[in-house]
């Protein structure tokens, strides 16, 4: 819930009346009698007579300010959208093997794993589709759905920050990865069915080939957008040793031409990301490219406070008009 007022600029406005007022109060003349020895019936009256001659303006006072504040219409609201698209499905598999912790890329200039750069990336990607269905996948020896396709993007960056090295096996499936993601795309009515398939390395393992996976996702109308992270070579790794942690380097072997395979078969396209900024332009142009037309209708719901403010105001003016004829006299 949120606060506002319905009409702010009534605040300034009668805001000013009220200031005028106290003046006009200040310097408007009491009523009252002469009198030779004022300064004895000043002693006389006391600190608490001259507060209760006050009272019915400190009254007027509080009253007046109430009034405005319930003139201007003070209310709780809050916000309800009806997201009306078509949308896209996109599933994300994602390489989480041994060679995703080489520290060939950086955040902020500081050195940090592949999968660390991915989870930054990916994220940053997830938070620009509200109005799309995303599901995960991880892999590495194995395969694993750690989402199917939702709209929580909540529960979807809490899985991505979870992601570790080797959390599904060392080695590389990229058949089953796809395999996997394609089962959870198979059956589903959507405007565009995308797959973003990440990894590094060379598929290794598995019961299903990269280009059966791929020819089985062509039929099912799924669109594989193939990343490869690093390239060939040599990556620096941090290695526990005899002598502690250090970095040494190592080969890394990532199959680009499987990967392009993969994305001509399936009418996608294949990206090779060097370093983070490379990563971030590729998940730009996947963001751009598979762009939906979101219809957003907003309701507002209100709360109207201003009876906690007049029916006080009534009060205290009731209660000046009780005090002037009860407790303080005035003389003509």
């Amino acid at each position: 819930m949120m606060f506002r007022f319905a009409y702010p600029t009534l605040i300034p406005a009668l805001g000013i009346l009220f200031v005028a007022w106290l003046v006009v109060s200040y310097l408007r003349k009491r009523p009252g009698i002469t009198y030779s020895m004022t300064s004895r019936l000043i002693l006389i009256a006391g600190h608490a007579g001259a507060l209760r001659g006050r009272l019915p303006a400190i009254l007027r006072g509080i009253a007046l300010v109430l009034l405005i504040l319930a003139a201007a219409r003070p209310q709780l609201y809050n916000v309800s959208r009806d997201i009306r698209s078509p949308g896209v499905d996109i599933m994300l598999s994602l390489d989480t093997s041994g060679s995703m912790a080489g520290l060939d890329f950086k955040l902020d200039d500081e050195p940090v794993t592949r999968l660390d750069a991915v989870k930054k990336v990916v994220s940053d990607f997830i938070t620009k589709r509200p109005a799309d269905r995303i599901g995960l996948v991880v892999f590495g020896e194995d395969a694993y759905t750690q989402a199917p396709l939702t709209m929580d993007k909540g529960l979807l960056l809490g899985l991505v920050k979870d992601m570790r090295i080797g959390m599904a096996g060392d080695r590389t499936a990229v058949g089953q990865a796809l395999a996997i993601a394609g089962k959870r795309l198979k059956d589903l009515e959507a405007k565009s069915k995308i797959l973003i398939l990440l990894t590094d390395g060379r598929s290794n393992t598995g019961d299903i080939t990269p280009i059966q996976a791929a020819e089985a996702l062509k039929a099912l109308g799924v669109k594989v957008y193939a990343i490869g992270v690093g390239g060939k070579g040599e990556a620096p790794f941090l290695v526990n040793t005899v002598f502690g942690r250090k970095i040494v380097y190592q080969d890394v072997d990532l199959d680009e031409d499987t990967l392009k395979q993969i994305a001509d078969i399936t009418g996608g396209r294949y990206f090779l990301a060097s370093d983070t900024n490379k990563l971030s332009e590729i998940y730009e142009i996947i963001d751009k490219a598979e762009k939906t037309e979101v219809k957003v209708k907003e309701f507002f719901h209100y709360k109207e406070l201003y009876l906690y403010f007049l029916v006080p105001a009534f009060l205290l003016i009731g209660l000046e008009i009780l005090v002037r004829v009860v407790f303080v006299r005035v003389f003509p």
